[in-house]
């Protein structure tokens, strides 16, 4: 629950609704305010913090905006605080579940699929094998803190023995320590998406919400490609980061 709410500081040059917005932030970097907390209703709010459930409604829709807080429509609605949006930096190859470590987060892995397959066109074109040839499908809900943040689905070549092996942890570390072929390169392409059903059902998201869709293809040493990706990650719940620099002389 909220805390007893500031004195606004009318005057102050300061609008109304970014105190608000202030505050309601300093509650939950504070602790006061945790993921899945509701806050009091409209009315209830507005009156005491004495304003307007205009400026609320103001205040209320940046921080939905920034991914702070959900609102949920309906008599079992309101307005919650969002689960923190996961930094998932795509400038090195760090796979997912080293990312959710560094967020001090549980990672886990739901397996979807994991069977032998024909390759198709694109998959066949990625891992530079013939149409049809034999290679092994992974689908796997990746969650944090029990939350489904990502649906990732791989194609890696027929290696010897790898859908016997234990799927649910870091698939780029199990590729290095068992075939050495960790993968050291990538090629990766961002499209934003809309969830079909049963994306949506795994995902844990109406149908049609929007989706990051990052399709890879990685590479080990001396340029073999080992893995083709599509992976599909929530917005509201991973931000896609990429650094970069200048690797030449600068141009004026």
């Amino acid at each position: 629950m909220v805390g007893t709410p500031p004195q606004l500081e009318r005057g102050s040059g300061v609008p109304a609704h970014v105190q608000i917005e202030r505050w309601l932030l300093e509650s939950i970097s504070s602790g006061e305010l945790m993921p899945g907390d509701r806050l009091p209703g409209e009315r209830e709010l507005a009156g005491r913090l004495g304003v307007s459930r205009m400026t609320l409604r103001q205040a209320l829709a940046t921080l939905e905006r920034d991914g702070v807080l959900v609102r949920v429509p309906g008599r079992a609605g309101g307005a919650f605080v969002a689960e923190p949006r996961i930094e998932c930096d795509l400038t090195g190859l760090t796979g997912f579940t080293e990312q959710i470590r560094r967020a001090h987060l549980r990672a886990e892995a739901r397996i979807l699929v994991a069977e032998t397959v024909p390759a198709t066109v694109a998959v066949a074109r990625a891992l530079r094998v013939a149409p049809g040839s034999p290679v092994h499908e992974v689908a796997r809900v990746r969650s944090a803190g029990r939350s489904p943040v990502a649906l990732e689905r791989s194609c890696f070549p027929d290696l010897p023995g790898l859908l016997d092996q234990d799927l649910t942890g870091s698939l780029y570390t199990l590729l290095a320590e068992r075939y050495d072929l960790a993968p050291r390169t990538a090629v990766e392409r961002l499209d934003p998406v809309i969830a079909r059903p049963a994306e949506a059902a795994d995902l844990d998201i109406p149908p049609g919400a929007p989706l990051m869709l990052i399709e890879r293809t990685a590479y080990a040493a001396g340029g073999r490609p080992v893995e083709f990706a599509r992976d599909l990650f929530r917005p509201d719940r991973v931000r896609i980061s990429v650094r970069s620099g200048v690797t030449g002389p600068a141009e004026p």
